[in-house]
């Protein structure tokens, strides 16, 4: 929780800048003490007065940054602080943070912090959806940044869409939610583990397949986090827009039948899999040579399909007593009574249960809520919060399980 939590509020050159003053105010409420670094940028918008006058503690900014008298200003704050927020972040501040830049007050201090780190970004919504922006936010996700989504509202350019910064008081409540949940990652140091990820494409002929809406951002976020417990992970992923976490080893895949060989040779020697992939229940009985053409005669199209293989049925065949195998489930209704049959049937350490008929969760999304089911039949809820969160959660209870055998 945020009581006596130390934060240090980056505020970067947004127009939304503004609204760090209120969210200043709102972290001190909530019982947090806060310090502010203010970008060059920033102090165009606001000035340190405002959040000295607020914090009652001096405000640090590129003016004076070395002093002349030995002091490391930076240092000394980046080891004060228990939880970094930079909010708003600008495009620009997002680039800095997570290319490792130490050229400015803020990012110095943000690279030289080992605290738990939050980025609340706000941007125009074409800076927000533009290819660099989300492979800056990819990175610093991949880094262990909670990266809030921004909300869709006005702008300050007069027009509607993604990339308004989120109210002062919904951001505390998301990080008291946070930190309520943000149990250490637990120790896999000298485990390896298979994690599976994206969503299975089936053939129907060289130039179309059967797929799923799987964005690989979950099973990619369980190994990030498994790695950074210490594991040595191998990703074996369906094809994804995303980078692979820095440290892992990837194995490519495509279709289901590729993952199940991929998975059964190289389960034998690890100690746990952690099935996040979306897999295809079906695939097209024949596959064509040729590309299928429409004509005139063909106005229907009749396509019978097949089961796929069921992966974590052969994983059970294979499995020993000292490895654990965690299974997703993506349902649409009955969550509990369908996630409970696949972890019994698919004789499971443990089950992630999701709904992914919910609008602000689900296969695209970056934010996510499962449940865990285990075999004794208890359960455990987590809040909706962004999916670095939900697989640093999974992570600690892979490594509970881990202990118990």
């Amino acid at each position: 929780m945020l009581q006596d939590k130390h934060v240090t509020l980056t505020v970067s050159g947004s127009v939304a800048s503004y609204k760090a003053a209120t969210l200043a105010r709102e972290l001190q409420r909530a019982g947090a003490q806060v310090r502010v670094v203010l970008t060059a940028a920033a102090s165009r918008f606001v000035t340190p007065a405002t959040f000295a006058a607020l914090t009652k503690q001096p405000v640090l900014t590129d003016a004076g940054w070395w002093r002349a008298d030995g002091q490391i200003e930076h240092i000394e704050l980046a080891d004060w602080t228990e939880l970094a927020l930079a909010a708003p972040a600008s495009a620009n501040l997002m680039a800095q943070l997570a290319n490792g830049l130490a050229n400015d007050a803020a990012s110095a201090t943000w690279l030289a912090t080992a605290a738990p780190k939050v980025l609340v970004p706000a941007m125009n919504s074409h800076m927000w959806q533009a290819s660099a922006t989300q492979r800056n936010r990819q990175t610093l996700q991949q880094d262990g940044v909670t990266v809030l989504t921004p909300a869709t509202g006005a702008l300050a350019e007069g027009y509607s869409g993604q990339g308004r910064f989120l109210e002062p008081a919904d951001i505390v409540q998301q990080l008291q939610g946070l930190l309520a949940t943000a149990v250490p990652t637990g120790d896999l140091t000298g485990k390896k583990l298979l994690v599976t990820a994206g969503g299975t494409r089936e053939r129907l002929d060289p130039v179309r397949f059967l797929t799923n809406d799987s964005s690989g951002k979950m099973g990619y976020a369980v190994a990030a986090a498994a790695q950074r417990a210490g594991a040595q992970v191998t990703l074996i992923t369906a094809p994804t827009a995303l980078v692979a976490p820095a440290g892992v080893t990837v194995v490519p895949i495509e279709s289901t039948q590729d993952l199940a060989t991929a998975v059964t040779q190289r389960f034998p020697t690890v100690d746990g899999l952690i099935m996040a992939a979306a897999v295809a229940d079906f695939q097209p009985l024949t596959q064509a040579n040729q590309k299928i053409k429409k004509s005139p005669e063909n106005d229907e199209f009749v396509l019978k399909l097949k089961k796929t293989p069921d992966i974590l049925q052969l994983v059970a065949g294979l499995k020993q007593p000292h490895q654990i195998t965690v299974g997703f489930a993506a349902e649409t209704q009955h969550l509990l009574v369908n996630g409970q049959k696949k972890l019994t049937k698919k004789h499971l350490d443990m089950l992630a249960a999701n709904d992914v008929s919910r609008s602000d969760i689900g296969f695209n999304g970056d934010d996510n809520q499962v449940t865990f089911l285990f075999p004794d039949g208890h359960t455990h809820e987590t809040p909706v919060a962004p999916k670095t969160t939900i697989a640093s959660l999974l992570i600690d209870q892979v490594s509970q399980l881990f202990a118990q055998k």
